[in-house]
């Protein structure tokens, strides 16, 4: 048997001794290599830390934490909140629909909430309405698509609905057994404040900054049984958002970045990184709302002009000069269980 299958038994022999506390201190002492010691102590936290049932009450799993950028590592924006019997996705990027039936979460079973009407963050939506309508086991969608976004939302909506009419009188026509309410869409647009309210679960919408000209973009707060997520959307530093973010268990936030000499050389990257929140702003943030973990998803990470791309490990050390708290660079399919402590699952594969 490996080491590192044996490592929670050996947790388990050191917790029994007294001997963790001094395990990690050795670790620190031994180990010159900050991030690598680092993750030495974040894999005994997690092998020794219990598994989270499928069955948690309420969970967030990042379905996609890229960009418009095409990453087979990251796919399109996209997040489910899972509350209860409800199942909630907002944004919905490149591949959401891949990443719910990799979860075995039916297609049809979910609704969807937009924060702003960016291609990277609809460009999924025909995908999810479509094939959710489809036969099970991944649709069989009965009930009209329910889609919640700002302004503009019910004329895209609408506009989606012309585009594949052929494809739904066809298959209408070819199969009488399909349920004409599961391809039917219930679109609403919204403004700022409570915008769905079912089964015990609130979703309140805020207005965030995401460029001069989207006025219409936003990020929600998730609250249930006493506690609450919150998902920033597309955002430079705003206060709104620290101000709808007090007291929540988690933040889902986005990140914005891109190397000084970049930033030096090209008017474009300088444009782009006021749409976003760069590592020490969000960190500001997050040590103002102190909640019990914060999670970086929507990673723009600009390169270009000869010049890479910043890396993971330096957003999180970035993030360091200005926040102390719990923190974790999203990955797809990361999973957070909430409640009374909050639990990270990442995806095994």
């Amino acid at each position: 048997m490996s080491t590192r299958r044996r490592i929670p038994e050996i947790l388990s022999a050191l917790v029994m001794l007294g001997m963790l506390p001094a395990t990690i201190s050795h670790i620190h002492a031994q180990t010159r290599d900050t991030v690598a010691s680092r993750n030495t102590i974040l894999l005994i936290a997690q092998a020794s830390a219990p598994a989270v049932p499928s069955t948690a009450d309420f969970r967030v799993t990042l379905l996609g934490t890229a960009t418009p950028a095409p990453r087979p590592d990251r796919y399109g924006p996209s997040t489910l909140v899972e509350a209860g019997s409800e199942r909630l996705v907002f944004d919905c990027g490149r591949s959401c629909t891949t990443r719910l039936w990799q979860l075995k979460i039916p297609l049809g079973s979910v609704k969807l909430f937009i924060t702003h009407l960016h291609s990277d963050h609809t460009v999924g939506i025909p995908d999810l309405w479509l094939t959710g309508w489809l036969s099970p086991p991944y649709g069989g969608r009965k009930e009209p698509f329910k889609v919640l976004g700002p302004k503009g939302t019910e004329e895209m909506m609408s506009y989606l609905e012309k585009a594949y009419q052929s494809d739904i009188r066809i298959r209408r026509e070819e199969d009488d057994a399909m349920f004409s309410q599961g391809v039917a869409v219930a679109a609403k647009d919204f403004t700022e404040g409570v915008v769905y309210e079912e089964n015990g679960v609130r979703v309140t919408a805020f207005r965030v900054h995401h460029g001069m000209v989207n006025k219409e973009a936003f990020g929600f707060r998730v609250d249930y049984k006493g506690h609450s997520v919150v998902i920033s959307g597309d955002t430079g530093p705003t206060e709104n958002f620290v101000k709808y973010a007090q007291g929540a268990d988690v933040v889902v936030h986005e990140v914005g970045v891109a190397r000084p000499e970049l930033l030096e050389k090209a008017s474009w990257a300088r444009k782009i990184m006021t749409f976003h929140t760069s590592p020490e702003d969000a960190g500001k943030e997050f040590s103002r709302i102190k909640p019990k973990l914060a999670v970086y998803t929507h990673f723009v990470m600009l390169s270009g002009e000869g010049v890479s791309e910043v890396t993971i490990p330096e957003i999180i050390t970035r993030t360091r000069a200005t926040y102390s708290g719990p923190l974790e660079a999203g990955e797809d399919l990361m999973s957070i269980s909430v409640g009374d402590t909050v639990t990270v699952q990442r995806n095994p594969h």
